[in-house]
């Protein structure tokens, strides 16, 4: 690996890290993160910054996505962030299109930069798997991001196909396809979150558990989880 790309990459991911949690920690109040009308407060504000200017703010999170998930930034957290300031649907279509946008930046720079230490650190472990994809690079590709990539962290999923030689259209289109099932149901969770600090005048575990706005899409993630058990077994596993 080039000495110089190494460390661009990881300095900007330190700094664009550092520039979030400023942000973050310039906004909250830390002193009142145990104040649930604290929280009525920063929804209220953060619903009407969004809301005068939705397009902007779709831009500029589009932006932020595509740049962290590049840098190997973690993908959770987006979904129910998108879903709290955009709703689920909206939450849904611009994590969906960031996030694959962003995985396949980051495949094309793997890819062309660190192609052979790709192949060095993961074709022993995941060899297994490179005569399946080859079979069918879009259908087991697309299967792979519906399950969940199994269990692979997610920036390792985003660098794994490098291994497989997966064409970018087939990367794209099955990621796409992939994450929107579950991008839907965290983006579900985190509006339902976003609906109960509006709505609640308190604070309560059991009834925000009890949301059906909450529960609801907990049950589906269960659900998408035990079917991804269930088709890893039967189609990744025995393959081994």
């Amino acid at each position: 690996m080039n000495k110089g790309l190494k460390l661009f990459f990881g300095t900007s991911y330190i700094i664009i890290l550092l520039v979030f949690l400023y942000f973050i920690f310039s906004y909250v109040e830390i002193t009142r993160l145990d104040d649930f009308l604290y929280y009525k407060e920063l929804q209220t504000n953060l619903e009407k910054i969004t809301s005068d200017n939705l397009y902007f703010n779709l831009i500029v999170f589009f932006l932020f996505c595509l740049i962290w998930v590049t840098l190997l930034g973690f993908g959770s957290p987006l979904l129910i962030v998108s879903g709290i300031l955009f709703g689920k649907w909206i939450g849904t279509a611009i994590s969906v299109f960031s996030i694959t946008f962003g995985s396949l930046v980051l495949y094309m720079i793997a890819n062309f930069f660190f192609k052979e230490l790709a192949y060095n650190l993961l074709e022993k472990k995941f060899y297994q798997y490179i005569s399946l994809f080859k079979k069918n690079e879009f259908n087991y590709f697309f299967i792979f991001r519906l399950i969940g990539g199994l269990g692979i962290p997610f920036g390792l999923q985003n660098i794994l196909p490098v291994i497989f030689d997966i064409k970018k259209t087939n990367y794209f289109f099955a990621s796409f396809c992939g994450f929107i099932p579950t991008f839907f149901i965290f983006n579900s969770i985190g509006a339902g979150l976003n609906d109960y600090i509006k709505k609640a005048d308190s604070f309560s575990f059991i009834n925000l558990i009890l949301n059906r706005e909450i529960y609801l899409p907990i049950a589906f993630f269960v659900v998408v989880m035990i079917i991804s058990s269930v088709i890893k077994k039967n189609i990744f596993d025995i393959k081994k």
